[in-house]
């Protein structure tokens, strides 16, 4: 294990300390993983702030914005380097700005970097175990964007509300095209047709914007969650609220929920089926961070619903909110038609690059300090999500010793 150099303050991690010979930091953004994954870490648009607040070289792997329809040249014209070369890239780089998750299992660019760089990016920390040793045995440190604390101070930096956002209103978006009718009401010559009727099941970011977007497309909105703490917001978007007796309280830290217990659960789905049974288009947006997505639809359930209704679950990429959700695929259970998508804030790239890019520009201020990357660990943002620092990993957080009594 490394140990931690002189710095400003105690328990900060100077990541640049093994290559002091380097004037200028290098800053990579590279194409990102997966098939499906569209968007890109940072807009040409936001390079000059990037330089500003770094000081440092921005390196650009040739072809990250195409799904974007951004060209090398726009890259080059906000002054970055582009380049093919992607061993090189990923060697020279001090500091990598990605989407990611990158795993450890296929071939995949991390075994490249050198010690004392530092990977940035939404790395599934739960999951991707292996590729965290990876780069803890390479003496490179990460930054896992999922785990930056929901606190007043780190609001700008909150990636996952930002990409939840455009989930909602994506889910809400696919599931209108799937329907089949009219979400508002429509007065016509011919007659009129009543508004559809939308349930949203779980009120966080994404479910709150989904229910701002069937309101504003003139559906007749309900939401539920099992947190009581989110009525307020819910009826504020002029949606009504569903109210589910459970045998316990669903708040955790954070402004998010926990698990439930199995006779909780059998009560949660009890209370929703009438209200999913009167349902146009359903859509489920629950997860509890680092566990899969609870089921709140069984198969019984759906097989009593209504042919003809659409159910979005928001949550497919965590196993599902639905038991009969598949992946990445859209299945019909007599005329019931179940929708997993996945990687559904890269259906919208731009505004999606742009709001992590945001995100990542309010962070980076915290660990680039006069050209130079530090960890201060003392600092309870970078605490959070630090799950690497070079040459020991940091996550899941062991629990602190209990002292031990004196003896009388």
């Amino acid at each position: 294990m490394r140990s931690p150099v002189n710095c400003p303050a105690e328990g900060c991690f100077d990541n640049a300390a093994e290559s002091r010979q380097q004037t200028v930091m290098k800053i990579l953004i590279p194409c990102e993983p997966g098939l499906q994954e569209r968007r890109v870490a940072m807009l040409p648009s936001q390079l000059a702030r990037l330089k500003q607040l770094t000081g440092a070289t921005i390196q650009v792997q040739s072809g990250a914005g195409r799904w974007l329809g951004l060209s090398d040249r726009d890259y080059q014209a906000a002054g970055a380097e582009v380049s093919d070369e992607i061993e090189t890239l990923w060697r020279e780089a001090d500091l990598v700005l990605s989407i990611g998750p990158w795993s450890s299992e296929a071939f995949t660019p991390l075994g490249w970097l050198k010690a004392g760089a530092c990977l940035i990016g939404l790395l599934d920390p739960w999951s991707q175990t292996a590729s965290l040793d990876r780069l803890a045995a390479q003496g490179v440190s990460a930054l896992s964007l999922e785990l930056i604390p929901r606190i007043s101070r780190a609001q700008a930096m909150d990636v996952l509300s930002s990409q939840a956002s455009i989930i909602g209103y994506r889910s809400v978006l696919l599931g209108a095209t799937a329907l089949g009718r009219y979400l508002p009401m429509l007065t016509t010559a011919a007659g009129t047709i009543p508004p559809a009727k939308v349930i949203v099941l779980g009120a966080g970011v994404a479910g709150l914007q989904a229910i701002a977007t069937a309101r504003r497309l003139g559906a007749v909105v309900s939401a539920f969650d099992v947190r009581q703490s989110a009525a307020e917001e819910v009826q504020s978007l002029g949606a009504k609220f569903v109210e589910v007796d459970l045998s316990e309280s669903a708040e955790a830290g954070g402004g998010y929920a926990k698990q439930l217990n199995e006779d909780s659960m059998a009560r949660l789905r009890a209370g929703l089926l009438p209200h999913l049974q009167q349902a146009d288009l359903i859509v489920t947006t629950a997860q509890v961070p680092g566990k899969p997505a609870p089921y709140l639809i069984s198969a019984t359930m759906v097989a009593q619903l209504q042919p003809g209704t659409v159910i979005v679950d928001a949550a497919a990429e965590r196993g599902g909110n639905c038991e009969l959700t598949s992946p990445g695929r859209d299945v019909d259970i007599d005329g019931v038609k179940v929708l997993g998508p996945t990687a559904i804030a890269a259906g919208l790239p731009h505004d999606a690059s742009f709001l992590f890019g945001r995100n990542l520009l309010a962070l980076l201020p915290l660990i680039c300090h006069e050209g130079q990357l530090q960890l201060p660990l003392e600092d309870e943002i970078i605490a959070g999500c630090c799950v690497v620092t070079a040459g020991a990993r940091r996550f899941p957080p062991q629990p602190k010793p209990m002292p031990v009594p004196e003896a009388v």
